[in-house]
């Protein structure tokens, strides 16, 4: 019998700070300013992110601050699980939320932290902060994210 972790035992609404942090992954792509199509539902990513997004580690500069600073910052544990559709694919809290397993690259499965880097395409490195571009080009800026 194999032991379970405590994503697969535990509900979303019942896990400690700690375990909920823990959950992030750091491929950043939360952070990313994505576009939806109003017919279809579509979400669409682009490579424009966050002005709190640090590009070389994939996580946010000012975490604790990140509501206040950037107001349509959302705080993932008071939204709706089900609406988690918008998270990449390879988002633990997606997966979570679905009665899916992590990856094994995940760093909770044992992975070294930086693994994600390397098994995921990651925002870091690839991407250009939100205030280095004209609001209206967004559209110019969508891109394919690979998620494996």
């Amino acid at each position: 019998m194999t032991a379970q972790y405590f994503w697969q035992t535990t509900p979303m609404h019942e896990l400690s700070d700690r375990q909920w942090e823990s959950l992030c992954d750091g491929c950043g792509k939360c952070c990313l300013n994505k576009l939806e199509d109003e017919d279809t539902g579509e979400i669409y990513y682009t490579s424009v992110a966050c002005q709190l997004l640090d590009h070389s580690t994939g996580r946010c500069s000012d975490y604790k601050n990140r509501l206040t600073r950037v107001p349509d910052c959302l705080d993932l544990r008071q939204a709706n699980p089900e609406a988690f559709g918008w998270l990449p694919a390879t988002c633990a809290y997606r997966l979570v939320a679905s009665g899916e397993d992590l990856p094994d690259w995940h760093h909770l499965k044992g992975a070294a932290p930086m693994e994600v880097h390397k098994a995921t395409c990651t925002v870091r490195h690839r991407v250009i902060c939100e205030t280095s571009i004209d609001p209206d080009q967004l559209e110019d800026h969508i891109i394919a994210w690979t998620d494996r």
